[in-house]
């Protein structure tokens, strides 16, 4: 099941750069021109495509957002929680102490 839902977030992921990327630019800001009225050929207005566009970039970012939300919930639903304020605090392993009778110099 999650091969299915990655393999739909793959083709929905490029689905989404390609049609941003067939927007026309509002600003120019790249100097690439705005792509004016002749290069379509007079198959749909200017409004019509930013209109289909603007639809479809919608309804592909919402199926996008959808299937990445049930890739996180299908990941993290084994589990339990893994948080460390959950876990008791380790104990602290003590050194032992030194004995409290004469001990022997150090040797230099």
């Amino acid at each position: 099941m999650t091969a299915v839902i990655i393999v739909i977030h793959l083709i929905l992921a490029i689905a989404l750069v390609g049609t941003i990327l067939l927007q026309r630019s509002e600003g120019g800001g790249l100097g690439m021109g705005g792509g004016g009225g002749g290069g379509m050929g007079g198959f749909m207005t200017g409004r019509a495509t930013a209109n289909l566009l603007t639809r479809a970039t919608a309804v592909i970012a919402a199926l996008f957002m959808l299937t990445s939300l049930t890739l996180a919930i299908l990941a993290g639903g084994d589990r339990e929680s893994r948080s460390i304020l959950d876990q008791p605090p380790a104990a602290v392993e003590q050194e032992p102490a030194e004995p409290e009778g004469p001990s022997a110099p150090l040797a230099r």
